[in-house]
């Protein structure tokens, strides 16, 4: 059977499917390889390593894509309304693995099943524990946390660490980072070493462990409704009003005093909640820096644009897109070992062959479509969320 790696073409993106390292797993597999002219080059992997791992390097996207029983992607191939149509060029049959969108691209779920292709979304892994190898949102989050924090220095005017010096004290940036998440808990991290008072905020009481372990003050209103703010799948539900307000008047007096702010918080499916108000930002320190992580949902600051880095009152707010893609090296070669776990997951032993169990509980919560229709629950009504 033939693995297929096409080149990336959306804007801003950066990453590849595969690295010569998987290329050279997959090829022990007994898988053969095809891999598009230039997949890897904006990511620092070069054809000539494609090569000398195995895989065999395509002149273009039609060819690679033409007999490939299975395709890997980082984002959803584009459709015709796209300017190019990606999907037109994956045959009947085909198993198509990526990052798919599904809850922003839900029509996309239609054309998988009318062109006969098994589409499965690798955001949708559950997060269980033989799944977090496989576990595409960690992996890339936890960059984008990374990232975030230097984003925010680049754009701060002042050190983040205390300096003491012949000439007088720096005092040390105060970072609040809000959503404690994998990106939030890379964030506090990474702004602690690099020298700077860190508190962070989540509405899910079990963060607070986790936030102070690594240096940071926990800052969050507790109640009786963040017992239950976590889903089961360990993400954080959408919020009350009145705690939306209490929370909102906490956070308000907190970042009065801070230099740098990085926003993380997300809810699958829903669009980004909105924490930081104008007014907020109206109360911040002139040179202050919010980083919006959200961006792409909505954002969690008022006045962040996406792809954009904007001044308002004296802030600025950065709203980068695809952050992860922004370190292309690392983002490519971790989502390519969480690629290769779950094609590992669902080949046969040997023979280079899929061998899909359908009933496996990490299976079913990816696959969109297959033998011609839509088969996840959350999906197949046109009004699901």
């Amino acid at each position: 059977m033939k693995i297929a790696i096409p080149k990336e073409r959306r804007a801003y993106e950066k990453r590849v499917a595969a690295t010569p390292d998987t290329v050279k797993k997959y090829r022990a597999m007994g898988y053969d390889v095809l891999v598009e002219a230039g997949a890897g080059a904006e990511a620092s992997y070069p054809d000539e390593q494609y090569a000398a791992a195995g895989a065999q390097v395509i002149a273009d996207a039609a060819m690679t894509l033409r007999d490939a029983d299975i395709v890997l992607k980082v984002q959803r191939p584009m459709n015709e309304g796209e300017g190019r149509n990606e999907m037109g060029l994956l045959k009947s049959g085909a198993v198509l693995i990526a990052m798919l969108n599904p809850y922003s691209a839900r029509g996309d779920l239609e054309t998988y099943g009318r062109i006969n292709v098994t589409a499965m979304s690798m955001e949708l892994v559950p997060r269980i524990t033989r799944a977090q190898a496989m576990d595409v949102l960690s992996s890339q989050s936890n960059l984008a946390g990374y990232k975030s924090i230097l984003d925010a220095a680049e754009q701060f005017g002042r050190a983040f660490p205390m300096m003491m010096t012949a000439a007088g004290t720096v005092p040390p940036a105060r970072v609040l980072v809000m959503g404690a998440g994998v990106a939030g808990l890379q964030a506090i991290a990474t702004a602690k070493r690099l020298g700077a008072i860190v508190s962070a905020t989540d509405v899910r009481p079990v963060a607070k462990e986790q936030v102070e372990s690594l240096g940071a003050t926990f800052v969050m209103v507790e109640s009786e409704e963040t017992k239950q703010a976590q889903t089961a799948g360990g993400y954080a539900k959408e919020m009350s009003e009145d705690y939306k307000r209490q929370q909102a008047a906490l956070i308000a007096e907190t970042i009065k005093k801070q230099d740098v702010v990085i926003c993380t918080a997300l809810i699958p499916g829903r669009a980004a909640p909105r924490l930081v108000t104008e007014d907020m930002l109206r109360s911040m320190k002139p040179g202050s820096v919010i980083v919006d992580l959200a961006v792409e949902q909505g954002g969690n600051c008022a006045l962040s644009e996406a792809g954009k880095v904007v001044e308002a009152f004296g802030v600025k707010i950065v709203g980068h897109r695809n952050v992860p893609s922004r370190i292309a090296v690392d983002a490519s070669s971790l989502y390519a070992r969480n690629l290769l776990s779950f094609v590992t997951l669902i080949s046969a032993k040997e023979g280079g062959q899929l061998s899909i169990n359908w009933d496996d509980e990490i299976v079913r919560a990816i696959t969109l479509t297959r033998n011609g229709g839509i088969v996840h629950p959350q999906f197949q009504q046109p009004t699901a969320a």
